[in-house]
């Protein structure tokens, strides 16, 4: 028997869907560790992070995107899994590609969760 594991994914933020094109990334941990020497390690903590390509239609949120510094990011995968990114802001340097009509855009936060 089959299973979906990839596909559509949806995203909202602040209960606002937006239309993707492509996927969604999302960290699996929130450290990254380093090995020293075999059996031993550094660990520092990481900003949990969004990352995706959404498509730049007319009523899309610009304003409330570019200007949120506490946003609620969701994003449901269409293998069942869904990552919560809470105190969600704008990173780095979006811009509108009007060629293909998309933004890539990151978020990063205070708290992401997979459920």
């Amino acid at each position: 028997m089959g299973q979906k594991v990839a596909g559509t994914c949806y995203v909202k933020v602040d209960g606002t869907q937006l239309t993707l094109k492509g996927g969604v990334e999302a960290p699996l941990m929130d450290k990254t560790r380093e090995t020293i020497v075999p059996g031993y390690y550094k660990e520092e903590d990481k900003a949990p992070w969004l990352k995706f390509s959404a498509v730049h239609t007319p009523n899309f949120p610009l304003k409330a995107l570019t200007e949120g510094t506490n946003m609620t990011i969701t994003a449901e995968l269409k293998n069942g899994k869904v990552y919560t990114l809470s105190g969600a802001y704008l990173v780095d340097q979006p811009s509108s590609n009007g060629e293909e009509g998309t933004i890539e855009m990151q978020f990063d936060g205070i708290k992401g969760v997979w459920l």
